[in-house]
């Protein structure tokens, strides 16, 4: 098998890493990848969101797969215009992408086939009416941007003057461009939150296991929101019950909805839970692997990642191959100085070859950047250090025994990760 991968963060190293271990797999090529990408696979300088590009690319060598890691090619629709060529990709069409890239298609959506999810108070498309739909709500209110915002489009705000604050920097002052054209307003929930990731290949589906992303930037879920600052995944965090109801309340629910409104859908889809005291419900849908969970799931497959894929792209899952080690998996991101703010990038990255002596770890990377011998970081998050073992306490030690070996002028990461890892209520069964 050749396999393309488009991307170049952290879960598209996650990818690459898991696609080369298959016996099937002979030449992978990662657009744009990224410094440790390009000791797996050759990486290629097209930007993710070029479709075109992508395509032109791929008519001239011909992959047997093609695996898109993040949104924007998605919601730009890489899907229907690799499928239109008869070409096998992971990925949803652009209509169903918008389940990511529009947060108000979203909440319809939800609403429409009785999905649980969050009170809405509007959604909205000037600053005065959100600023007149505020006096309705009650704080803390949840605001969103509607459109693909980087990770930046959400707010939770406890006071009246935060919330108008948000509204007027997005749309007013434009500062997330044409993703904050427009805002939902919803009720804040309280509860623990849970990644529910699963594959389907548009009729069969197979749940990943369970993980937990860190957003915030320090310690005790303290600082602006990131992309996400590390994960762990571990059994426990998702108790049969539990299972049990997402899967009846939640996935299958979505599965039908989409079927009903007629928008197939093929690939990997998120949905961020929060387990409230009376129930799962909705937070945000994906239409792709999530980053840094992706990380923790690839840790613990046990299984061809290529050959599942493969049976996917041609509507052939079949949910036995799934197969997962036990215990845990844990990952530790390491950031730039400055992030989730602005940051220097260059930096050179010493400790890696250390790192990885320890058993079970990987370090994944993400914005890093190779010249010559030497690699050097290039963004925001820069390294996933992720290690897999029998406990989670176990796989956290790993990981940042193997953190402390890596050094890069001003990094910093999260000490916290998986702290108050605990098995979670099972809410509503």
């Amino acid at each position: 098998m050749k396999i393309l991968v488009i991307g170049g963060g952290g879960r598209e190293h996650g990818l690459v890493w898991k696609l080369k271990q298959s016996p099937r797999v002979e030449q992978i090529w990662c657009a744009p990848g990224n410094g440790g990408i390009a000791a797996d696979a050759e990486c290629v300088a097209i930007d993710p969101g070029d479709v075109a590009g992508l395509a032109a690319f791929a008519e001239k060598m011909q992959p047997d797969l093609t695996v898109v890691g993040p949104e924007l090619p998605l919601v730009n629709g890489i899907g229907d215009a690799f499928r239109d060529r008869g070409w096998a990709i992971i990925g949803p069409s652009k209509q169903a992408a918008q389940l990511e890239g529009s947060k108000i298609f979203a909440k319809e959506f939800l609403q429409r086939h009785n999905i649980p999810n969050a009170k809405m108070y509007g959604a909205l498309e000037s600053a005065q009416d959100a600023y007149d739909a505020l006096r309705n709500a009650t704080f803390p209110v949840v605001i969103k941007a509607d459109g693909l915002c980087a990770g930046k489009g959400v707010l939770v705000a406890h006071h009246l003057d935060e919330a108008r604050g948000f509204i007027g920097r997005v749309m007013e002052k434009n500062e997330l461009g044409a993703g904050g054209k427009r805002v939902l307003l919803e009720e804040a929930f309280e509860g623990d939150e849970l990644s529910f990731i699963f594959l389907t290949d548009g009729k069969s589906y197979a749940p990943l296991v369970p993980t937990r992303d860190h957003k915030r930037v320090h310690d005790g879920n303290q600082g602006p929101n990131t992309g996400g600052m590390g994960a762990y995944s571990t059994d426990d965090l998702l108790p049969e019950p539990l299972r049990k109801t997402i899967l009846a309340t939640i996935v299958e629910p979505t599965l039908a909805g989409l079927a009903a409104d007629g928008i197939p859908y093929q690939g990997f889809l998120y949905v961020g839970l929060m387990l409230t005291s009376s129930g799962p419900k909705v937070l945000e849908f994906n239409c792709r692997l999530g980053d840094p969970e992706t990380q923790a799931i690839v840790a613990r497959m046990d299984f061809d990642l290529a050959d599942v894929l493969q049976d996917v792209a041609s509507g052939n899952l079949l949910t036995s191959k799934l197969r997962w080690r036990p215990g845990a998996s844990a990952c530790v991101v390491l950031a730039s100085g400055g992030y989730p703010g602005r940051f220097e990038m260059g930096k050179k990255i010493e400790g890696l070859t250390r790192a990885e002596q320890i058993t079970g770890v990987k370090a994944l990377h993400a914005g890093t950047q190779r010249v010559g011998d030497e690699i050097f970081t290039s963004g925001g998050r820069v390294l996933g250090v992720t290690s897999v073992a029998p406990t989670l306490g176990a796989a956290l030690g790993s990981a940042y025994a193997a953190a402390e070996k890596i050094h890069f002028e001003r990094m910093h990461y999260r000490r916290d990760i998986g702290r108050h890892a605990s098995s979670l209520r099972a809410s509503g069964n």
